[in-house]
């Protein structure tokens, strides 16, 4: 005999249904119409913005070369013109002033390009060139494969948009991003997802591809990625930050004191070291401008940065695929499993081997092998 209760819909379930008609109900032709016209507006614009990053990554990355071989020829020629002026019986004012001169330009130079780091420029422009170019081949396929269209896939586009906009902006002064901040994070270039679990619901193991050893290998994936790789590059990161900032301080210091003493050069205060110091100074602005800009420590800042910030994107993927209850509602388990090999270097087999090793209890020194393989 059927009961009642079991003819019944509770409110969890009603709530449930609810969702999945939404979800389901073909939208108005109007609508989707509105929604193609403004997706095609975002694809250009996204178009239009891959163009604008590259052509400035070129230009920025031709400054590093202009600034590093102007700076360093400079310091030379001034170094030079010190060394006869001070060799001559009584020194040359024509060769003192050219020598401060050239002196306080190549110090006044320095400043300006140890501020707005071109090399690192240089490195955004071009992962954001890749970045816009990879939004406009997923618009495209959307495009291209989808029938109709809702606000929601609008918005999802915008937020990415807006999110790389301010990952990588176009301005130069202002709106530039700190090139020396007190602490390193991963640059985000994505909308940040909500990860909520959702309440009264049972947790689905076994389905659309998940079951509970992916699950507990993706958690162990997700545990060394966060304490191993990403911690590693922001490691290093902290490294090179700190090189790069003593050596940007040294410069024009450097530079500004050989302005100083070369003005001093045949006077009875600079004696017999003013010129010494001005030569060696002179010597030196090349040294320090080279390995800070001819190395370019700036761009393997933000390349270390922008590794991180793969990893902890990577991170987000996973924990939000995690933390959803209903499996159906997740991506599919084998696909997404492909794909997480395939951003860290790795097959099937290889990833399998590896998640098995990797628990949520691991710690990052017992742990001796990186999850990534690519980076």
């Amino acid at each position: 005999m059927i009961k009642l209760e079991d003819l019944t819909l509770n409110q969890q379930q009603y709530t449930v249904i609810t969702e999945i008609t939404k979800r389901r109900s073909p939208r108005s032709p109007k609508e989707s119409a509105l929604s193609l016209e403004k997706l095609r507006a975002i694809a250009e614009a996204v178009a239009d913005r891959a163009e604008m990053h590259d052509i400035i990554g070129t230009q920025r990355n031709n400054w590093n070369h202009l600034f590093l071989h102007s700076i360093n020829s400079l310091s030379l020629s001034a170094s030079l013109m010190t060394g006869v002026s001070a060799a001559l019986p009584s020194p040359l004012l024509a060769f003192k002033l050219s020598s401060v001169l050239l002196f306080s330009a190549a110090a006044g130079m320095m400043v300006i390009v140890n501020k707005i780091q071109p090399s690192q420029l240089a490195e955004e422009q071009r992962n954001a060139t890749r970045l816009w170019k990879q939004l406009g081949r997923e618009i495209g396929q959307m495009l291209s494969t989808k029938s109709r269209f809702s606000k929601r896939d609008v918005n999802s586009a915008m937020d990415k948009v807006l999110a790389l906009d301010k990952a990588y902006p176009l301005p130069l002064l202002p709106g530039m991003l700190e090139k020396f901040p007190e602490k390193v994070e991963p640059t985000c270039w994505w909308p940040r997802k909500e990860n909520e679990r959702k309440q009264n619901m049972q947790n689905q193991i076994d389905g659309n591809g998940w079951n509970k050893e992916l699950e507990e290998a993706m958690t162990g994936l997700l545990n060394v990625l966060r304490t191993k790789d990403e911690a590693n590059y922001l490691e290093i990161g902290n490294v090179v930050l700190r090189i790069n900032k003593c050596l940007a301080m040294a410069g024009p210091v450097i530079a500004a004191t050989a302005a100083i003493t070369t003005g001093l050069v045949g006077s009875p205060i600079g004696g017999s070291w003013a010129p010494v110091v001005s030569v060696v100074g002179g010597a030196l602005v090349p040294v320090v401008n080279t390995l800070g800009h001819g190395a370019q420590l700036g761009m393997i800042f933000e390349l270390l940065r922008n590794c991180a910030g793969f990893y902890r994107q990577l991170q987000e993927e996973i924990e939000h695929n995690l933390s959803e209850p209903d499996v159906n509602s997740r991506e599919n388990g084998e696909v997404f499993a492909t794909k997480v090999a395939l951003q860290l270097g790795r097959n099937m087999s290889d990833l399998k081997e590896f998640a098995a090793l990797a628990s949520p209890s691991c710690k990052a020194q017992d742990f001796k092998e990186f999850a990534g393989k690519l980076f």
